[in-house]
């Protein structure tokens, strides 16, 4: 059903907003991409890039949160796909539930106001509201993803899949492409069962495709040479064919509209990993007290000789008193050692080049009211290095299995309103704005 030109406030209703989520694609890649002519909407979405930071850490549901919420990580608390509990030393795995503000849709909805969303990230557990939701990764199962629940059957009964099996990645290069090839093919097919009644206001979707590739093959989509090059760019180049239909989707609507695209992070080639654990533990500032379980098993860092410890991928907590029921440093002693790690990983290198560019203070990242448990320190990690931030690893810098790695530079970010944004918040505040909805206003970028 349409919905009616007059909102529950009385107002004509705002143009129609489409939002289309691009994880992990850079303005550079898109350019990159528009240069061939074999990728006609990369070469469309160039006209309007513009790059956009991500907000650290630079992962996805630090950033998709930021964005549905249009808040920074301190106002709505994750901080990560990890998090640990101050009395038990036990890490977890924050959802949706753990989120401290209401979504976009749930405002947009109490303002009479109508949402699709399709493959969001950092989404679920979905939270009823005017709204029909689709989560994306790392929900687990579509009961869990989908808001109204009898979606979650018509889904299933199409063989809509929330992820494809990225496991396969380090072992199966093939097999992981062609899940994805699969994964993409039911995401049309969803999107045109969300899309074709024009029900909506706003309506989000979001391809994850280049992340996944990323993690694995990234350097086959920017070297000639690679010799995985060929089957990437023809999964690209569906990617770039599901990229055109919602763009002559959205050519094809009557009347005013707008559309916006953004990512959640940039990407680049790996090089190396540096693991901050297996750094502290060397220096003597964690202690275990016995060998973890596994890379989660927090619980056994957190004993009362440990001065800090990190999450992945570049989180260092202080381990307080104030904090951590088994922490042993005083404010003042937390306040010494920070210091102290922060002008250490600063100076550090490996080969001849650098591995750290910046080691920001979590108060100054996210204020001193952040919600949660917030950082202390938040390690920024040179172009190519990837951070590791798990239990028990011995060897400081090594070799990743993987070969791409997140950036939180150059972010793909455009409008064809010609709107700009410094980060995924900012995105979301847009979106409010263009609803007239109030939001604080952007700082200048």
């Amino acid at each position: 059903m349409k919905p009616s030109n007059i909102t529950r406030s009385g107002k004509h209703r705002p143009p129609r907003l489409v939002l289309l989520g691009l994880d992990g694609v850079s303005v550079r890649l898109v350019e990159h991409l528009a240069a061939n002519r074999c990728f006609p909407a990369f070469g469309e979405l160039r006209r309007h890039a513009r790059p956009m930071e991500a907000h650290l850490p630079e992962l996805s549901p630090v950033n998709w949160t930021s964005f549905f919420t249009a808040a920074p990580p301190g106002e709505h608390g994750i901080y990560g796909f990890t998090d640990v509990d101050p009395t038990t030393g036990t890490l977890f795995f924050p959802d949706a539930r753990h989120v401290r503000l209401p979504t976009l849709f749930a405002r947009l909805g109490e303002a009479g106001l109508f949402s699709k969303a399709l493959n969001l990230p950092a989404l679920a557990p979905v939270a009823p509201c005017r709204a029909v939701l689709v989560a994306g990764f790392p929900a687990q199962d579509l009961h869990q993803a989908v808001w109204p629940t009898p979606l979650g059957n018509i889904l299933a009964a199409h063989g809509y899949r929330i992820e494809a099996d990225t496991e396969r990645g380090l072992d199966d290069p093939g097999g992981l492409l062609e899940d994805l090839r699969t994964t993409l093919r039911k995401r049309r097919e969803a999107l045109a069962l969300l899309w074709d009644d024009l029900s909506w206001d706003l309506l989000v979707v979001v391809f994850t495709l280049v992340d996944r590739v990323g993690h694995f093959l990234y350097p086959a989509l920017v070297e000639e040479t690679h010799p995985w090059r060929g089957p990437c760019l023809e999964l690209i180049q569906e990617l770039d064919e599901s990229v055109g239909e919602v763009l002559t989707r959205f050519a094809d609507l009557r009347g005013p509209k707008r559309l916006v695209a953004m990512a959640d992070h940039g990407f680049t080639s790996l090089v190396c990993q540096f693991d901050l654990n297996a750094w502290l533990a060397h220096h003597g500032l964690l202690t275990y007290l016995r060998p973890p379980a596994g890379p989660w098993d927090t619980a056994a860092a957190l004993s009362p000789a440990t001065a800090a410890f990190a999450l992945d991928p570049g989180r260092i907590y202080l381990h307080t008193r104030r904090r951590f029921a088994h922490g042993r440093l005083s404010d003042a002693e937390a306040f010494s050692r920070k210091q102290e790690i922060a002008q250490a990983l600063r100076g550090l290198t490996h080969r001849g080049r650098p591995l750290i560019q910046e080691v920001f203070y979590g108060q100054d990242l996210y204020g001193v009211q952040a919600v949660g448990l917030a950082p202390d320190l938040v390690v920024l990690a040179a172009p190519g290095v990837e951070l590791q931030g798990k239990m028990g690893g011995t060897q400081i810098v090594g070799p990743s299995p993987r070969q791409g790695v997140h950036t939180a530079h150059d972010a793909l970010f455009a409008d064809t309103w010609g709107e700009e944004a410094c980060f995924p918040k900012d995105v979301g505040q847009l979106v409010l704005r263009h609803f007239g909805l109030a939001t604080p206003q952007l700082l200048y970028c």
